[in-house]
């Protein structure tokens, strides 16, 4: 393969050789312009690991609360709320449950459940919710608590992380988001994020997750202060905590949105979200560095579906799922739906040229789709808040003042 830029030259030839690259290929990587090498190295790395496959789950996500005795010290975050402040909320545990069985017609295999840091709500409140989910839903997976709600909890409790991280286990947790994670530098989070979990502690948590048999997600959150350089020394921690313990899934990129936190009105960036370029890019290097994690994912709520569609011959083989009731990345101004129906994300892979392969949390193929027919557009559900999302990306990239991308009908259903 010849590149565009002679930088990437010598890391080409690497990757046909399938030999690992160094902290200094990847500083390379991100400091190209040639974005069309990236994609087509990583799309051969890839295909290395997964060929033409392209994974999904049929997923709901759940945020009990958004309370977060963090709310004035993670400055990127829109999503958390002091315990009186306006739009604070905290969902009984009947509420969660309503929540979930209300996608009960669609084909869910797994809850996704995040939120923030309650100063009350102890170990049993989420013990009981995992209970109560896999008594309702016994044949989905419970996907729940980052790293640093896991930490919190274990504080709340006196408690080690071990002790709670066996006791979720017990409950019916089957693996660990990877959110959370941020960027690992300390410059970085001392501005972002001063009094969350270090990026050595955040490794630790999941360190003792991979020990339990607890498999888990990570990410990098990308587009605020950080630099190319804190990119490639928080991909290479991941790399060899992955050497450590073969425990990590898949690897996210998250791409930082502006809007509706301090952070954004700070550095002057509000109604302006990451390019395509950099998003695209994160994926493609994500790939190449991380040889040892089998999957990149892309969050297409943060990036859009567009977006997401085109990062599939990018190094990326899993475009996350249906979602349903996304609320955290909303809350930051993602001008993307809150959900894809089942058939949206299969006619979206399909039409990247790629295989759809329904998964579970733990990346076994559940369903493959060589005799597909579409369906008739699924009921869209009805959560504690009314209707989902039914926006354009592009009305509401014009009402925030963000980019606006071609919409692909099949997908968005609106334009």
């Amino acid at each position: 393969m010849t590149a565009q830029d002679p930088a990437l030259q010598p890391i080409a030839v690497k990757v046909a050789r399938n030999q690992r690259l160094t902290r200094d290929d990847a500083l390379e990587l991100f400091n190209s312009p040639d974005l069309l090498t990236l994609g087509r190295l990583a799309d051969s790395a890839n295909r290395r690991l997964n060929a033409d496959r392209v994974h999904f789950a049929a997923n709901q996500h759940i945020n009990p609360t958004n309370v977060c005795v963090l709310r004035n010290t993670c400055v990127f975050c829109s999503f958390a709320r002091m315990p009186r402040e306006a739009g604070a909320y905290t969902r009984s545990l009947e509420e969660v449950f309503a929540e979930a069985d209300a996608a009960r017609d669609n084909p869910t295999r797994e809850f996704h459940i995040v939120g923030g840091l309650h100063p009350k709500l102890r170990l049993a409140y989420y013990l009981d919710m995992f209970r109560g989910l896999q008594q309702r839903h016994p044949g989905v997976h419970i996907k729940a608590l980052t790293a640093v709600e896991v930490a919190h909890l274990a504080r709340l409790e006196h408690s080690s992380v071990r002790d709670v991280l066996v006791a979720m286990r017990e409950a019916g947790v089957t693996s660990l988001p990877g959110g959370g994670a941020e960027v690992f530098s300390p410059a970085a989070r001392a501005t972002i994020a001063d009094k969350k979990l270090s990026g050595e502690e955040w490794l630790a948590v999941h360190r003792e997750a991979h020990r339990l048999g607890i498999p888990s997600n990570c990410t990098m959150l990308y587009g605020h202060v950080e630099t190319m350089a804190d990119r490639v020394d928080h991909l290479l921690a991941l790399r060899a905590l992955q050497d450590e313990t073969g425990g990590f899934l898949t690897y996210i990129p998250l791409a930082y949105h502006p809007d509706h936190n301090e952070l954004g009105e700070t550095l002057g960036r509000t109604g302006t979200a990451t390019t395509g370029f950099d998003d695209l890019k994160n994926i493609a290097v994500g790939r190449l560095v991380l040889d040892n994690i089998p999957h990149v994912k892309t969050h297409w709520p943060m990036v859009t579906p567009f977006i997401s569609q085109v990062a599939l011959t990018f190094g990326c083989d899993d475009l996350e799922g249906t979602v349903v009731f996304e609320r955290v990345y909303h809350e930051a101004g993602a001008g993307t739906p809150m959900w894809l129906g089942y058939d949206q994300v299969v006619s979206l892979i399909r039409g990247a040229g790629k295989e759809p392969a329904e998964r579970d949390s733990l990346y076994h193929t559940v369903r493959t789709f060589e005799d597909w027919v579409p369906a008739e557009p699924a009921v869209r559900p009805q959560g504690p808040e009314g209707p989902a999302f039914q926006i354009s990306h592009r009305a509401k990239a014009r009402a925030r003042g963000q980019r606006s991308l071609p919409v692909l009908s099949a997908v968005d259903g609106s334009e």
